[in-house]
């Protein structure tokens, strides 16, 4: 099965981000965009170089919000946001100088236009959102925008479910990644206290000064390496997670980050061999939770309704995971 990673927060990529683009074409099969229509072309006027010659070759799946954000993930986007407002994630947020815009489409105003205009009234009686500008977007809070997004990457892994695609969210913004656990470390979530991060290895090259051609020509040789290191970083998060004891966990951590280590170093190896030995490097991490489906577990239920596990015809509560790859710079990934 194709496996895809889905770029996030943002519609598009930068040009500044080109070179983890390509090191991401290592790790999965292709990549997915989430774009609304009156942005249509945006991402390839952003990346010229890039963008245009991976969707002409079908490594880049431009995604329309109007059919991809349909009623179930409206309405499963609704609920989580209501259950976090009302919960108080939202309460002691700083006074946002600049409101950001977030398409409509991706709000879930083209399925269902009453839930997404209950949601959006709902921010405004807190002063998260403010009315329309454009008659396309929302101006949003910048942190409830970037909350929405983090969790469209999630309920995009749900709806690929149902289409027979597995996607993944990736992104190179720590903040995306904090977000994500501010999410699931809220007192009234059951993956309180699961939560893991598993630092950033540097194991890919930076490839922005190799072409495509030769990228993919490395890829179709030395690919299944990468991508067997990125299913062990998902594979060891979910263990990590299941280990009940914190000391138990912490050994367990520390053991599997030197098999992550020579892993990397081994990659390094071989791709400096190939394309070039004074590129500097790529990091991949990953950082998520795992945890049972329980009563109460609202986000854990619709990841389990979705089909992402069989939850309801088990005897035992089956573990879900909400996750995300991370790519860095020269850093590791800390909190």
């Amino acid at each position: 099965m194709t496996e895809t990673a889905y770029y996030y927060p943002a519609p598009y990529w930068a040009r500044s981000e080109h070179p983890w683009i390509k090191s991401l074409l290592l790790f999965f099969d292709d990549i997915a965009i989430l774009l609304p229509h009156y942005m249509h072309g945006r991402h390839r006027d952003a990346d010229p170089s890039l963008a245009g010659p991976l969707e002409e070759r079908g490594l880049l799946r431009v995604l329309e919000p109007n059919d991809w954000v349909g009623p179930d993930m409206a309405h499963d986007l609704s609920n989580v946001m209501v259950e976090l407002i009302t919960g108080g994630t939202f309460d002691d947020l700083p006074k946002a100088q600049h409101y950001a815009e977030l398409s409509m489409s991706r709000m879930g105003y083209s399925a269902d236009v009453a839930l997404a205009e209950f949601l959006v009234s709902e921010l405004q009686e807190r002063d998260l959102a403010r009315p329309s500008e454009d008659g396309v977007s929302v101006p949003l809070h910048p942190t409830v925008r970037s909350t929405i997004l983090v969790i469209l990457a999630q309920l995009c892994r749900v709806s690929a479910k149902g289409r027979g695609l597995t996607f993944h969210p990736a992104t190179s913004s720590a903040e995306a990644a904090q977000d994500l656990f501010k999410i699931f470390s809220r007192e009234s979530m059951p993956s309180k206290g699961d939560l893991i991060r598993l630092d950033l290895e540097p194991v890919a090259l930076d490839l922005a000064l190799v072409p495509l051609e030769d990228v993919l020509q490395f890829r179709s040789e030395n690919g299944e390496s990468y991508k067997a290191y990125r299913r062990d970083l998902h594979r060891f998060m979910a263990e990590l997670a299941s280990v009940p004891e914190a000391q138990e966990r912490t050994d367990l951590l520390l053991e599997r980050q030197e098999e992550l280590a020579e892993a990397a170093l081994k990659t390094r190896r071989e791709a400096r061999r190939t394309l070039g030995k004074s590129l500097g490097s790529w990091s991949l991490g990953i950082a998520g939770s795992a945890w049972a489906v329980g009563t109460g577990d609202l986000f854990g239920a619709l990841l389990a309704a979705a089909g992402l596990v069989a939850a309801r015809t088990l005897k035992e509560p089956e573990r879900v995971t909400a996750y995300s790859y991370l790519f860095e710079a020269s850093r590791v990934f800390r909190t």
